[in-house]
């Protein structure tokens, strides 16, 4: 494995400026707070949080469709903010949530795989013919399927349509945001069991964004937790999901439903409040939801305290760690 990272986010912040009223001076939205990670070629970091907490603002950076305020993103070694649009399209590419939405109703499945070559603007029609082809027989489809509008296909087919036209420039990196919650439970299997198939046949890397923990569990090798902009505590999956360390992580993992009859909803203690981006408390920010806060919290932001082969950002976890 290359140790050079395929993918190092550094310092990311992204800054809105919300409007509030005509005369209202607009309000500053941190929604991405100091986010730095690094992923190993043919590895997938989950990234994982409550709607609202910056996954999804993270990955346009990431994919250059939202401008950082500040921070870089760097793909083996090079900036992204480096590179023109054609280049970066080369290197990573989006597999997005919702498979009815994110594809042109009015084009044929060939024609929508083919969009991504034809934008480079330097590929026969040949090749490109060759290369859809390719890439529909990879995912499963077939050349007959590729002579299909969107609304002829299944939900599972049109989620395999996105995946081919993410791969057919052959990316080094994809970044899958909730790629399977808009899909039935059973259909989600297979298109886990493909996004795994072609990582291993392809060397792919994965940035892989959801609010299901069972599926990041199922196929990250490393995850990522965010809360209201931040990264509060990350850890090889089997660490993190065996020993949380982050009280905002076990209230995430308490979450998950069971099976069993008679449990109900699961009570995690974290209240009814969701977090306000625009309104983040002092201190640190999941203190108001935090069931073992104590005097500190509210007062001093928690550092960055190693474990394993992440972190977590806990004043509990600089407490122990200090003794």
């Amino acid at each position: 494995m290359s140790a050079v990272p395929a993918i190092e986010v550094r310092g990311l912040r992204r800054i809105f400026n919300v409007r509030q009223g005509l005369f209202a001076p607009p309000r500053q939205v941190v929604a991405v707070d100091d986010v730095s990670f690094a992923v190993p070629a043919g590895s997938v970091l989950g990234v994982v949080g409550e709607s609202g907490c910056g996954k999804s603002t993270l990955a346009r950076m990431i994919l250059g469709l939202l401008p950082p305020s500040a921070g870089d993103v760097l793909v083996d070694g090079q900036r992204l903010s480096d590179m023109d649009r054609r280049a970066r399209a080369r290197l990573i590419q989006p597999v997005f949530q919702d498979p009815f939405s994110s594809l042109n109703p009015r084009r044929r499945v060939r024609d929508i795989v083919a969009m991504p070559l034809m934008a480079q603007g330097n590929i026969s029609r040949t090749e490109m013919d060759r290369r859809v082809e390719e890439a529909l027989s990879r995912v499963g489809l077939s050349v007959e399927q590729g002579s299909r509008f969107p609304s002829q296909l299944s939900g599972g087919q049109r989620q395999r349509v996105a995946i081919a036209r993410a791969l057919v420039l052959r990316p080094r990196i994809v970044v899958c945001d909730e790629p399977t919650s808009a899909l039935d439970v059973s259909v989600q299997a297979q298109i886990l069991n493909l996004l795994a198939e072609l990582r291993r046949e392809l060397g792919l890397t994965y940035l892989f964004i959801s609010h299901n923990l069972a599926v990041v569990e199922h196929v990250a090798s490393e995850v990522a937790v965010m809360y209201l902009g931040r990264i509060v505590e990350t850890n090889e999956s089997e660490a993190l999901f065996a020993d949380p360390r982050h009280p905002y992580t076990r209230a995430l993992l308490a979450s998950v439903l069971t099976p069993e009859p008679g449990l109900g909803v699961p009570d995690v203690g974290l209240g009814d409040t969701m977090p306000d981006p625009a309104n983040v408390p002092s201190g640190c920010r999941f203190h108001p939801r935090c069931p073992l806060a104590f005097e500190r919290c509210p007062i001093e932001a928690p550092k960055r305290t190693p474990y394993g082969a992440g972190f977590v950002e806990c004043h509990l976890a600089e407490t122990a760690a200090a003794n």
